[in-house]
């Protein structure tokens, strides 16, 4: 007659876990709202905690395709990057700055006439001497225009101009390795994220079958109790072992939100658009 009691009670006891686990997935197909049970407002997250989430969301590699095109600290680097190859470009220039061409148009209704001194021209007008032989040399200032190129060359340009080039092809170089750096910390960090919120999924499923099995064996206390089959000491260590169980699935539930959030904030966008499809 205890084995017939016995086999009744576990029959029971598997009838309500299916039912709480009907009625938990009844409202969302089978997932499980996370936003609203955590206290964070207009936040809700709909995954499935039967389902390993590496199968509800697209591969890793894709995923950290992703996070490097949106990564803010990378779209930084590779704009400190250009600036550096900018500066490269204008360092290898700068050594026209020392080349000039001017041209310019003198008008005007005056000419300047200079005759060498050995004509014995003192001024236009003025007296000889008869003793010097007049030179034919004498230069002319007069209206038009003069064009000409001016090219200088410091020792400087000559010595150290190709040690600000090495420079600044090494401070370029510098901002992309320092560019990969970051992209390989990303991965890092993703890869300790991912595996903490996969970690934190298989613990969240754990406590919900605890909590379902204790909501069974209190929903069978209270029945019990009524029937006088039981005493109130025996339903309150039942309801004490349900709010536990309730307080640890809270837990784990928000311990896999954070590290959802966290995932998203490295990712750059949210896990409703790195869900397969």
């Amino acid at each position: 007659m205890a084995a017939v009691y016995r086999f009744c009670f576990l029959i029971l006891v598997g009838c309500l876990v299916s039912s709480v686990a009907f009625a938990q997935n009844r409202g969302g197909r089978g997932l499980v709202s996370f936003g609203a049970s955590s206290g964070l407002a207009n936040d809700t997250l709909f995954l499935d905690p039967n389902q390993d989430i590496a199968v509800q969301l697209m591969p890793f590699d894709d995923m950290v395709k992703i996070a490097t095109a949106y990564s803010p600290s990378l779209r930084y680097q590779d704009a400190v990057a250009n600036s550096l190859d900018e500066a490269r470009s204008i360092t290898r220039s700068q050594i026209l700055q020392n080349i000039s061409g001017f041209a310019n148009y003198s008008g005007g209704n005056q000419s300047l006439n200079i005759t060498n001194f050995q004509t014995g021209t003192i001024a236009p007008g003025g007296t000889t001497s008869p003793n010097i032989q007049p030179d034919a040399r004498n230069n002319q200032l007069l209206n038009g225009y003069r064009v000409g190129v001016d090219v200088r060359v410091s020792l400087f340009d000559v010595f150290g101009r190709k040690h600000l080039i090495r420079q600044a092809d090494a401070n370029h170089k510098a901002a992309l390795v320092q560019k990969d750096i970051i992209a390989l910390q990303l991965r890092q960090q993703l890869i300790i994220i991912y595996q903490d919120m996969i970690t934190s999924q298989q613990i969240l499923k754990a406590r919900l079958l605890d909590e379902q099995a204790t909501l069974a064996a209190m929903r069978i206390a209270e029945s019990e109790i009524q029937k006088g089959k039981i005493t109130a000491r025996e339903l309150a260590g039942n309801t004490t072992a349900y709010v536990q169980a309730r307080s640890v699935v809270e837990e784990s539930k928000g311990a896999f939100l954070r590290n959802v959030h966290l995932f998203e904030s490295l990712m750059g966008v949210s896990i409703q658009q790195l869900k397969r499809y």
